[in-house]
């Protein structure tokens, strides 16, 4: 296997990036072409890119590990911890390892850290490193870095209720209740296409910015530039929505979603503070799961974080992990 790096992503192309992707057993949303390029033009600062590519003969490009400097002497994965849920290898599937070990091959010798974040726990990255690395004289370190809450969706949303346990199932009925008591004009919408998420993203980065505490300083000016790039380029694809619950005064709960292989992902949300006794976040997210199960969804991830609001619909927590190689 031949080892190259690049320091343009242009240099590998949208084609063969995405196509790499499409093969893989991950496909992570965060890991494409128009994900990776956008948080590249955005964040990286100037800052030097170093994108893995393997190549194996008449095979072609079978891996890609995109990666960049965040501080001298190390090498972090493209996208970022802070806004990425999913990031890994990206590897021809079966070949994970081979791939790997070309990789760490290539970098013996070398005085570099590179720091791997929101990797799933089940990937090879983390379950077969540390071995492959003793191997090369290196040494990787593999930790929980945080969870996704993930739900298997039924084929019913009558199903789903009557899956939950008798708390959560009662609470999510009287939430919904008082809101209809409370607030009777309250109507659930969505935006899908690009003209009208590019109309209604105003609203949702308000709703986020009003939210909480710190959430007005993660939603700065750059943050704001990349979610509007990101999340147009997404629309294109049909493969975002932004929803609201919408009143008459204005949205009260807003929220943004990601779909990729059946699966939708809660990606960003925003409510207002002053309509929080109504619990409009719990209420929205519950017309949200019951849209995926009505168009067939199988997954509902809620990504990365724990907030105790996610549980209250039962999903499962599946680790991520940080892996260190040096």
């Amino acid at each position: 296997m031949k080892v190259l790096v690049h320091d343009r992503l242009e240099a590998v192309g949208a084609f063969a990036w995405d196509g790499l992707l499409a093969a893989t057993r991950l496909r992570s949303p965060f890991l494409s072409w128009t994900w990776q390029t956008e948080w590249a033009r955005v964040f990286a600062d100037g800052r030097r890119l170093a994108i893995h590519c393997v190549h194996d003969g008449s095979d072609g490009l079978v891996g890609l590990l995109p990666l960049h400097e965040s501080a001298p002497g190390t090498l972090q994965l493209l996208g970022g911890p802070d806004v990425s849920d999913y990031l890994d290898l990206i590897a021809v599937p079966g070949r994970e390892e081979e791939v790997w070990m070309a990789l760490l091959q290539s970098r013996s010798g070398e005085r570099v850290e590179w720091e791997l974040h929101a990797v799933p726990a089940a990937s090879p990255t983390a379950t077969s490193l540390a071995q492959l690395a003793a191997t090369c004289g290196l040494t990787a370190s593999v930790t929980v870095e945080e969870r996704c809450p993930v739900l298997a969706l039924p084929s019913s949303w009558e199903a789903y209720l009557a899956s939950l346990s008798g708390k959560h199932r009662h609470e999510l009925m009287r939430k919904t209740r008082r809101l209809e008591r409370d607030a009777p004009d309250a109507r659930v919408s969505s935006a899908s296409a690009p003209a009208e998420i590019e109309a209604r993203i105003g609203e949702f980065l308000d709703l986020h910015r009003r939210s909480r505490a710190g959430k007005a300083g993660f939603m700065d000016e750059r943050m704001e530039q990349f979610f509007r790039r990101v999340l147009a380029a997404f629309a294109e694809r049909g493969a975002c929505r932004l929803w609201f619950l919408d009143t008459s005064s204005g949205p009260i709960a807003a929220f943004v979603t990601i779909e990729w292989d059946a699966r939708v992902g809660l990606y960003n949300s925003g409510f207002d503070p002053a309509r929080a006794a109504l619990s409009p976040g719990v209420v929205l997210l519950a017309q949200l799961v019951r849209d995926a199960i009505a168009r067939g969804r199988r997954t509902f991830d809620f990504l990365r974080g724990e907030e105790r609001y996610k549980y209250e619909f039962e999903p499962v927590p599946e680790a991520v992990c940080a892996v260190r190689i040096q």
